[in-house]
């Protein structure tokens, strides 16, 4: 079996925010990570025109 380095990031993660994660909770942690890894993917892919302005701000 392959070492993953995702793994490593989230031994990593863990140890720097003092995060207990139990060995139980390392596959749905590992899921939840791939997930918002292949979301944040999606969103650096997609292409903006160069005259792409930013949303405006609404306040209430």
């Amino acid at each position: 079996m392959a070492h993953d380095p995702l793994d490593d990031f989230i031994a990593a993660a863990a140890r720097a925010l003092d995060l207990p994660v139990e060995d139980a909770w390392k596959g749905a942690v590992k899921a939840n990570l791939q997930a918002t890894l292949a979301h944040a993917k999606l969103v650096a892919e997609f292409e903006l025109p160069d005259d792409a302005e930013p949303a405006p701000v609404f306040r209430a």
